[in-house]
C-alpha cells in the first residue's frame, strides 16, 4: 500500500512542505504530562520508553535531554530526518514506523503518543493504534495517549481530502499545506475505546501543550488485569 492510499500519512507532505521553506511545522514547546507522567509514576532511566509519532521532536527531545532510554518514532520519513539533523547526538534514538502495519520484537516500560490517535479517523485504523501499544507494552508497563479534543466535541474530516493542499495557519503566516486528518472524540468514546481494546484507566484528564494544543485529552492506561 503506497502512502498516497493512507490518508494518515499525509503529515509527510505538510513536513516536506514547511522543511522546504526552512520552519518547523509545530513549536519546540513540549507537552508538560510526558515528563509528569514519567516522574509521577517512577520511570526509571534504565527502563525502556517507546514513542509513537513524534513528529519533529518537540517531546523526544526532552526526554532524551533527560536522560531517558528512548526509541522514538514517526511513520514520516521526512520528521524522522528531521529530528536526526536536528538532535545528531540522539540520531540513533530515531526510527521510521507505520505503527498501524509494523511490528516490533521488544516490549516497553512505558510508551506514550501525544497527538497522534486524533490522526486517525476509521475505527479499524484506532483500533489498531490501540493494538499495537498492547502488543509493546510490558504486561506491568504503563501507556500515556493524549488526543486533541475537549471532552464533548466529536467530528471528523473527510479522509479523502487528506492530501488536498490547503492554506492554514503558521507562526510565520498563511501556509499552504496539505490538509491531513482529524478526528476529535468525546471523553465517553475515547474511554469506551481505550477498554474495548484491553486497557484500563488509571489516570484521565483535560491538560494542554501550548501554543499547539490548547486542549488535550489524556489517559494513562495499563492492560487490563484478567485475573
Amino acid at each position: 500500500m503506497d502512502n498516497k492510499s493512507r490518508y494518515y500519512c499525509a503529515y509527510e507532505e505538510r513536513y516536506k512542505a514547511v522543511h522546504k521553506q526552512g520552519y518547523s511545522w509545530a513549536s519546540e514547546k513540549d507537552t508538560p504530562v510526558v515528563l509528569d507522567t514519567i516522574c509521577k509514576y517512577g520511570i526509571s532511566k534504565q527502563q525502556k520508553i517507546f514513542e509513537i509519532g513524534c513528529g519533529e521532536g518537540r517531546d523526544s527531545k526532552s526526554v532524551l535531554e533527560s536522560g531517558y532510554k528512548l526509541l522514538a518514532t514517526d511513520i514520516s520519513e521526512e520528521a524522522i530526518n528531521y529530528c536526526k539533523k536536528t538532535m545528531p547526538g540522539f540520531a540513533d534514538n530515531f526510527s521510521v514506523l507505520d505503527c498501524l502495519s509494523d511490528t516490533l520484537c521488544d516490549n516497553f516500560d512505558f510508551i506514550y503518543a501525544v497527538a497522534v490517535v486524533h490522526m486517525l479517523v476509521l475505527d479499524e485504523d484506532r483500533n489498531g493504534f490501540y493494538r499495537f501499544v498492547f502488543d509493546h507494552l510490558k504486561d506491568d508497563g504503563l501507556a500515556l495517549i493524549c488526543t486533541m479534543g475537549d471532552g464533548d466535541m466529536e467530528v471528523s474530516s473527510d479522509i479523502s481530502k487528506a492530501f488536498d493542499v490547503q492554506e492554514r495557519n503558521h507562526e510565520s503566516g498563511k501556509m499552504m499545506v496539505a490538509a491531513t486528518s482529524c478526528r476529535m472524540v468525546s471523553f465517553d468514546t475515547f474511554e469506551k475505546e481505550i477498554i474495548r481494546n484491553d486497557f484500563e484507566i488509571v489516570e484521565k484528564g483535560i491538560t494542554s501543550s501550548l501554543p499547539d494544543f490548547d486542549k488535550l485529552m489524556y489517559a494513562i492506561v495499563r492492560k487490563k488485569n484478567k485475573g
